[in-house]
């Protein structure tokens, strides 16, 4: 088992080369679909298994697509991974989608449309607001 300062390392060097990778070198038309951010990577105590967590920002269709380019890309990630990153062995590749961002901002509204209620009591928010949650 590695060191928690070794599996931290190692996934903020996984998080820098796969950021560069969907920069530069993904050739997948599908993963340009939708903005693709790296939020994340969680990295086993054995080094053998890598999550990758994304944001994907777009429609729903666009993160469908971008989401089915990320897992055709994985053997090439990994590939890349192995000659990028000097390691033993190269961990498997997993990408999941992360919406804890969108929910963030959900969040975020919601409470300023409260805010905005208790200032001036006379505004209707129920009958103008685009989304119940």
């Amino acid at each position: 088992m590695a060191t928690n300062r070794r599996v931290s390392r190692v996934a903020s060097l996984i998080k820098r080369e796969v950021s560069q990778m969907l920069m530069h070198g993904i050739k997948d038309d599908r993963v340009g679909a939708g903005m693709v951010s790296i939020t994340d990577v969680d990295v086993s105590g054995d080094l053998q298994h890598a999550k990758i967590f994304v944001s994907i920002y777009g429609t729903e269709d666009a993160r469908a697509e971008t989401m089915a380019g990320l897992e055709s890309a994985t053997n090439y990630v990994r590939r890349e991974l192995g000659s990028r990153v000097r390691l033993r062995r190269t961990p498997e590749v997993q990408f999941l989608e992360d919406r804890s961002l969108e929910r963030g901002d959900r969040t975020i509204d919601l409470i300023n449309r409260l805010s905005r209620e208790r200032e001036d009591p006379e505004l209707d928010f129920d009958s103008t607001s685009e989304e119940t949650v």
